[in-house]
């Protein structure tokens, strides 16, 4: 976890950080697996490279997936409504 801290210290992240996990093959952390078979991509069950979103609703229900390269204030609209607020 220390070293997870001093990489991202670098680029101002402000969110909470957890553990580092597994999303793909037969070790993935369950909820990338739960996240992978309700949104697949050109990939199919498979995540391509870090930094890949996934957008879930209130109550955890998948929304929508978004690649490495989307950049995360593209899709705020989005977050805004299932928030409650007009984005």
């Amino acid at each position: 976890m220390k070293e997870i801290l001093k990489f991202v210290a670098k680029y101002g992240v402000e969110f909470p950080i957890m553990a580092k996990v597994k999303v793909n093959g037969s070790a993935a952390d369950p909820l990338f697996k739960f996240l992978k078979l309700a949104l697949p991509d050109s990939f199919g069950s498979f995540v391509k490279w870090n930094f890949t979103k996934f957008l879930c609703d209130g109550k955890g229900v998948p929304i929508k997936r978004f690649g490495p390269k989307t950049n995360p204030l593209s899709f705020e609209g989005e977050i805004g409504k299932l928030v409650g607020k007009n984005g």
